[in-house]
C-alpha cells in the first residue's frame, strides 16, 4: 500500500527540521538527537512502580530500569532491549514503551542499558543483554515472578539482540524463555535486499545509516557474520522459543526481519509475522503520533501476556 498518511506527516516533519543526516554526525551529537525526539514520540503511562538499579556484568555493573505494572500480581518478566543500531538510544528512549508493555502485558518489565559501541564494540552488547537476562531468571522471586515465565523483546538493534538472547540462551543451557518479540530486527549484514533497495534512502532509517552502525558495532569480517552478530547466519534455529516478528513495509530491515521469521518456522518454531502496511522503521512506541504504534503495541502486549499466563 502507499506510505500510510500519518507516517508521511512524520516525516514531513523531520525534513522540515533540517540538520545533517545522523551517519555524518558525531556519535554523541546523534545520541543527544536521539534523546530528545524519543519523549515526543510516546504517551507515557503510569505505573505502580519503577526503580533504576545496577546489576552485575561481564565486564563490571550494567544500569537496569524495573517498572512494576499497575493492577495486581505480574504474569511474568519481560527484559527489553533498546534499538539505536548499537550505538545510540537508552533506557530513557524506551521509557514510555516499557511503560505501556508493563501494563499491558502485566508483566516486570526490566529495560537494559547495555553497552553501547564504538567505545564497546561486538561482542558487549550482546553479553550484556545474555547478562541481564540471566540476572532477571536468577531473580525472578524478588521481582515477584515465577523464573519460569521469562520473555525478551526489542526494536532494531534491539530486536537483534532479542534473537541474539535467545540463540545464546539455547546454546549456554538457559534461562529457559517463554516468548521472543523482534520488532523490525537486524538480523543479517548485508545490504542487497530488496526492502534496501527500494526503501534505503526516504525513509527514516538509511542504507547509509545501517553501513554507519555497523562500521562501529563490528570490528572485523567475521564479527559481521557471527550468528551472536547476524543470526540470520545461524546453523540452525531448532529449539528456540515462540516468537513474534514484527516489520514495516517502507523498512530497510524488512526482508531480513521475514527471512529469520521464515527461518524459524522451518526450524518448527511457533512464530508469528507481522507486516505494519505502509509503516516505517522506528513506528513502533510513537504512539502519539501513529494509529499503528499503537495497535503494535497491543499486539506485544497481547502475545507476551499470552505467554506468560501460558495460553
Amino acid at each position: 500500500m502507499a506510505l500510510d498518511p500519518q507516517a508521511r506527516a512524520l516525516l514531513d516533519q523531520i525534513i522540515a527540521m533540517g540538520g545533517p543526516p545522523l551517519e555524518q554526525m558525531p556519535v554523541a551529537d546523534a545520541r543527544r538527537l536521539i534523546e530528545a525526539m524519543a519523549g515526543l514520540q510516546t504517551l507515557h503511562e503510569d505505573v505502580a512502580r519503577v526503580e533504576d538499579r545496577h546489576i552485575p556484568g561481564p565486564t563490571g555493573d550494567i544500569p537496569v530500569r524495573i517498572y512494576t505494572p499497575n493492577g495486581g500480581a505480574p504474569a511474568g518478566a519481560l527484559v527489553y532491549f533498546h534499538g539505536g543500531g548499537w550505538v545510540i538510544g537508552s533506557i530513557d528512549s524506551v521509557d514510555g514503551i516499557c511503560r505501556a508493555l508493563a501494563n499491558g502485558a502485566r508483566c516486570v518489565a526490566v529495560s537494559v542499558e547495555y553497552r553501547l559501541a564504538p567505545e564497546h564494540r561486538f561482542p558487549a552488547a550482546a553479553e550484556d543483554a545474555y547478562a541481564a537476562t540471566c540476572w532477571v531468571a536468577a531473580n525472578a522471586a524478588s521481582l515477584g515472578v515465577d523464573p519460569a515465565r521469562v520473555a525478551v523483546a526489542g526494536d532494531s538493534a534491539g530486536g537483534n539482540l532479542t534473537a541474539v538472547v535467545a540463540l545464546m540462551a539455547r546454546d549456554r543451557g538457559g534461562p529457559p524463555l517463554v516468548q521472543q518479540v523482534m520488532i523490525y530486527p537486524v538480523t543479517d549484514s548485508v545490504f542487497d535486499t530488496p526492502s534496501y533497495r527500494d526503501n534505503g534512502s526516504d525513509y527514516l532509517l538509511t542504507k547509509d545509516a545501517m553501513v554507519w552502525f555497523w562500521g562501529h558495532y563490528a570490528s572485523s569480517a567475521a564479527d559481521r557474520v557471527s550468528p551472536y552478530a547476524a543470526p540470520l547466519r545461524a546453523e540452525t534455529l531448532n529449539g528456540l522459543p515462540p516468537a513474534l516478528v514484527i516489520t514495516a513495509e517502507y523498512d530497510p530491515l524488512r526482508d531480513e526481519g521475514e527471512a529469520y521469521a521464515t527461518r524459524l518456522r522451518a526450524a518448527g518454531v511457533p512464530t508469528m509475522l507481522t507486516r505494519y502496511p505502509g509503516m516505517i522503521h522506528g513506528f513502533f512506541g510513537m504512539t502519539r503520533m501513529l494509529d499503528q504504534a499503537k495497535h503494535a503495541t497491543a499486539q506485544v502486549s497481547d502475545t507476551l501476556r499470552r505467554a506468560f499466563e501460558g495460553s
